[in-house]
């Protein structure tokens, strides 16, 4: 039965997401229940573009990544697909209508991954963060909004802003393994081989912007999504604050974690400041 296979379909979203990004999975947990599982839909798809460009190192990157991009516009069309991933992902596209431009500009941000290695300007820079991170929360709101466009409409700038900010803390956590590990510099006014201490707090008083104007939407967001995504804010918060007191030459020789210990306060720090309406 299709039922069946769908219901496969989602368990496997859920499984990428659970052990890919055990952060990412906790937050998603505070979601209600109704929206829970398209916000693994949206993951799994996402996660596995990722992989791709970034962990496949001893296969054929650019034909696979064409098979999938294939694949993922006949699941699309068709309504059904073979791969469970994509099964999943375009019941979430077609239950709350994701226009085309998001994904294909997501994947657009991912194929760059597969030969560009340094962003020289601003424009480049905001290009990728648009599509690596921007959309993908723009995707996610039309989940968390329930496919409502005027709902959509005032809450976009918000979740763009909260996309690139938790993008931009990706990369400088990841600034070991992006640099060394595969070659990239996103950031294109850092010269990240002598990376000093004014360029770094440059970075994140820029990120800290982002997360000022994101922060304006997370209290506008419906009930059903507003404590899950305030989890993943405070997370990502925590992070940053963890990566402004590193040196900046100590970013490159190993990635900055939060601890369970402190995942879990700040958990209840998000819980009690939701109950008593503090966001």
């Amino acid at each position: 039965m299709k039922s069946l296979f769908d219901t496969v379909s989602y368990k496997c979203s859920k499984i990428v997401t659970q052990s890919y990004s055990t952060s990412f999975s906790s937050a998603t947990k505070m979601l209600a229940p109704s929206i829970r599982q398209d916000v693994y839909n949206i993951y799994g798809f996402v996660r596995f573009a990722d992989e791709i460009v970034d962990s496949f190192h001893n296969y054929p990157k650019a034909i696979l990544f064409d098979d999938f991009e294939r694949q993922m516009y006949a699941a699309i069309e068709n309504k059904i697909s073979l791969n469970p991933i994509l099964n999943s992902f375009q019941e979430t596209v077609h239950k709350y209508d994701i226009e085309p431009e998001l994904y294909e500009a997501f994947m657009k941000s991912m194929r760059l991954d597969l030969s560009k290695k340094i962003y020289l300007t601003n424009e480049e820079y905001k290009e990728y963060i648009y599509g690596s991170a921007d959309v993908v929360g723009l995707m996610c709101l039309r989940v968390f909004v329930k496919g409502n466009k005027k709902q959509y409409s005032k809450l976009k700038d918000s979740a763009m802003r909260l996309g690139s900010a938790f993008q931009k803390v990706n990369f400088l956590r990841d600034l070991k393994a992006d640099f060394e590990g595969l070659d990239r510099t996103y950031f294109p006014n850092a010269d990240l081989k002598n990376l000093n201490e004014e360029s770094k707090q440059q970075i994140i008083a820029e990120i800290e912007i982002d997360f000022k104007e994101a922060k304006k939407g997370i209290s506008k967001l419906p009930i059903e999504a507003r404590f899950g995504v305030y989890t993943a804010f405070l997370y990502y918060q925590k992070l940053l604050n963890k990566l402004k007191k590193t040196p900046s030459s100590k970013l490159k020789e190993s990635r900055i974690r939060v601890p369970n210990y402190q995942k879990f306060s700040l958990l209840a720090q998000g819980y009690v400041n939701y109950r008593l309406n503090l966001i």
